[in-house]
């Protein structure tokens, strides 16, 4: 059984063959598929899939920071709503990206701290997005750590030292296609974090893995993540899948 915590399964670039892509990703093994909010605009598509997929996909909720814009608050109030009135397994993808625009900080890191006490007082995993932001993250961790603040630094692209960092507030790191990448970098030392610290990801549609980096990425190619921390862990293809099951189990809870 292999685990895919990070897919956006709903992406508009899936709906020409999203259920041959899912079932690809099944006929390899992976059968528990987590799925990230974005923003209000993707929630009906992400209760459609999970209505089709009752038994493979598992729901976040959400709001991602680059889609923290003037009306970040009206977009706060539904995610709140939304988990006030049912389950999800996970607040997330929750953040800061400074990448595209910095305009935001100030409402990203507001909608950020807000979101991680929702997760707390819900007794919920995080799932972290963060792009050219590590010590903002980190600054805003720092004033929420504790027992109750865990989860996933997801697409982790940073230092050995920022990896033990994240996994000292209590996060697993998501590892997908950059690890495959030959300027990826964080394959150099990833042997040097403990694999229960560790858990696979893809992020479709980006992200694809060599050999398919450029190209649409889908679930399946994850068995590519596989075969590469298999190679930096001297551990067999099925042991790498088995721990990192385990791994998203103690995050998810299911």
């Amino acid at each position: 059984m292999i685990t895919d915590t990070h897919t956006h399964l709903y992406s508009e670039q899936f709906d020409q063959d999203r259920d041959l892509m899912i079932q690809r990703a099944k006929d390899v093994g992976v059968s528990r598929f987590f799925i990230p909010a974005i923003d209000s605009s993707y929630t009906e598509k992400m209760l459609q899939l999970e209505a089709t997929y009752p038994d493979d996909v598992f729901l976040m909720m959400g709001l991602h920071p680059t889609s923290v814009k003037l009306n970040y608050r009206k977009e706060l109030a539904q995610v709140k709503d939304w988990i006030d009135k049912r389950s999800f397994y996970a607040i997330g993808e929750i953040g800061i990206d400074l990448y595209w625009d910095r305009s935001f900080l100030a409402e990203q890191q507001e909608a950020f701290r807000i979101q991680i006490q929702w997760a707390k007082e819900k007794n919920l995993p995080i799932v972290i997005h963060c792009r050219e932001a590590f010590d903002e993250i980190f600054e805003i961790l720092e004033l929420e750590k504790g027992k109750n603040l865990y989860g996933i630094f997801h697409c982790f692209t940073g230092t050995l030292e920022q990896a033990h960092k994240a996994i000292s507030y209590g996060m697993k790191l998501g590892i997908g296609g950059v690890s495959t990448f030959k300027n990826g970098k964080i394959d150099t030392f990833l042997n040097q974090i403990d694999i229960q610290h560790i858990v696979l990801e893809t992020d479709a549609p980006y992200l694809s893995p060599v050999p398919y980096r450029g190209r649409r990425n889908e679930s399946s190619y994850i068995i590519q993540v596989v075969n590469k921390l298999s190679v930096i862990y001297d551990l067999s293809y099925e042991e790498i899948a088995k721990i990192t099951t385990e791994n998203s189990k103690q995050v998810f809870g299911i």
